[in-house]
């Protein structure tokens, strides 16, 4: 009877210790499956990660190339609109209101022809006169006398069709004295319209020397 007891306890312990390796097993794996769960989201978090770093790439360097292209045009469209400005000049009848001035001083340099709007000018001193010849038209002037050039009208395009200025104009010259060879007179420029400095010297050649005055 003892014997038969002994034997029930011993096939009960081993029973339970059969089940506690079961229950260590079941435990492990459910371990082991969380471990690979948790691999597995970060993997998948990692590549997620990853993916949202290439696209804020590929967006800033988009964008990168939509900005230097928009730069590109307009300096290609600046450099485009300088390069095709065009002056036209032509007469026109006197009489229509000037009511601004820009003022110049400029030199002229003696015995060389110059072109300002469609006005042909050559200056030459002699002793202490200035011969001044505008279109033809020629006369001679001391210090501190004044020539004009008659009214004109200046239209500026660019493009070939965007007009940037379209007004009359109106030239007056007072002469300064000369000096080695320059002719130096202020030069005062009317206009029917405001026009910018930038726009006003085109009327002006590069062979005379002009500061605002």
């Amino acid at each position: 009877m003892v014997f038969y007891m002994d034997e029930i306890t011993s096939r009960d312990d081993e029973k339970g210790r059969e089940l506690a390796r079961e229950k260590g097993r079941i435990d492990e794996q459910n371990r082991q499956r969380e471990r690979e769960l948790a691999t597995e989201k970060g993997r998948k978090q990692g590549v997620s990660e990853e993916r949202t770093r290439e696209n804020q790439k590929e967006g800033w360097g988009m964008g990168t190339k939509i900005a230097v292209s928009i730069v590109a045009l307009i300096v290609i469209l600046a450099v485009a609109a300088l390069l095709t400005l065009s002056v036209s000049v032509s007469s026109v009848s006197s009489g229509a209101a000037l009511p601004f001035t820009t003022n110049y001083a400029v030199t002229f340099p003696e015995g060389q022809p110059i072109t300002i709007g469609n006005s042909h000018i050559n200056v030459l001193s002699f002793q202490n006169e200035l011969i001044s010849d505008i279109d033809g038209d020629r006369q001679k002037l001391v210090e501190g006398e004044t020539r004009t050039i008659a009214e004109r009208r200046a239209v500026i395009t660019t493009l070939g069709v965007l007009t940037l200025m379209d007004t009359n104009f109106l030239i007056n010259l007072k002469y300064k004295g000369n000096r080695d060879n320059l002719a130096y007179f202020d030069m005062a420029i009317q206009t029917s319209k405001q026009v910018p400095d930038m726009l006003l010297r085109k009327l002006l050649p590069p062979e005379i020397n002009s500061q605002p005055i």
